[in-house]
């Protein structure tokens, strides 16, 4: 029952994630306007860190977290932060600035602790009843960031410990659109979106049928026995994208169980861009070699 009660518990606060290659992916600050103007407006991202340990009425240690997220700013050409516009300019990039750091604000307040914090009181009160060890609960969050023209692109590690036979891990990822300012599911980069979502789950179940054959364990029983249904719904899984290509996640037990680990995946931009839309290719930064 603990266990089950501490799973819940952790699945609350995420609900709200070689060779020569044709292709040349260009990764740099996003420039709003010419890149050598003065008055170029560039978007940064930095990572920030909040934490805090919240006690019991008694004093009695309950719960410590630490969330690295990353905050989107706005700066001229001159290097200034942008904390008031001055042209239009500038106020659309201070919008898009704030839908961007608005996904990450619960993060930040602890706004979203409010049911672990709850379970982590029931918890010590079960603990003292019982006579038994009370360990307080510890939360981290751990972002890498990638950053091009026009994509800034978060990958997330969540890991939880509250409770149970051991800790969690929750892979997560965030896609936005710095043109659009809006984050994006993979398939809106597609030419033809169910083409793209096909082609994906196709090379995925390929590298899943190696991992399993590397391991001389057939895939039902190196994965889930669904897997291929499990594959098939990529996109709404921990979808991240970097200079190399796209990356494709799933947590311990999404796709295998606790002691397979997480299960990771790869693409080549080369293998994606031949399903890329004109938007895409933008949005990725991608540059065809003539």
């Amino acid at each position: 029952m603990e266990t089950v009660i501490a799973l819940v518990l952790f699945l609350s606060i995420l609900t709200g994630c070689a060779g020569e290659t044709m292709t040349n992916v260009k990764s740099s600050a996003a420039a709003l306007g010419p890149a050598q103007s003065e008055e170029a407006v560039r978007f940064t991202v930095e990572k920030q860190t909040c934490g805090d340990t919240l006690l019991a009425e008694d004093g009695t240690e309950l719960l410590t977290y630490q969330f690295e997220v990353p905050e989107l700013t706005v700066c001229r050409g001159s290097g200034e932060i942008v904390s008031e516009a001055e042209t239009p300019q500038e106020e659309q990039a201070l919008t898009t600035a704030e839908t961007f750091n608005a996904r990450f604000a619960d993060w930040l307040d602890g706004s979203n602790l409010d049911n672990l914090l709850e379970g982590a009181k029931e918890e010590l009160a079960f603990c003292r009843e019982d006579g038994m060890t009370w360990s307080p609960y510890a939360l981290e969050l751990e972002c890498e960031v990638y950053q091009n023209d026009g994509l800034i692109s978060v990958s997330g590690t969540y890991y939880s410990n509250t409770g149970g036979a051991h800790p969690n891990t929750a892979l997560l990822s965030w896609n936005f659109d710095l043109g659009e300012g809006s984050f994006f599911t993979p398939a809106v980069l597609a030419e033809n979106g169910g083409e793209f979502l096909t082609a994906v789950e196709q090379e995925l179940n390929a590298q899943a049928l190696q991992t399993a054959s590397d391991s001389n364990t057939p895939p039902e029983e190196y994965f889930w026995p669904d897997y291929a249904e499990i594959l098939r719904d990529w996109a709404n899984y921990a979808v991240s994208f970097d200079e190399t290509g796209m990356t494709v996640a799933f947590s311990p037990y999404e796709l295998a169980c606790y002691a397979a680990g997480e299960q990771v995946f790869h693409l080549t931009y080369d293998q994606i861009l031949p399903y890329l839309s004109e938007h895409g290719e933008k949005v990725l930064g991608i540059v065809q070699a003539s």
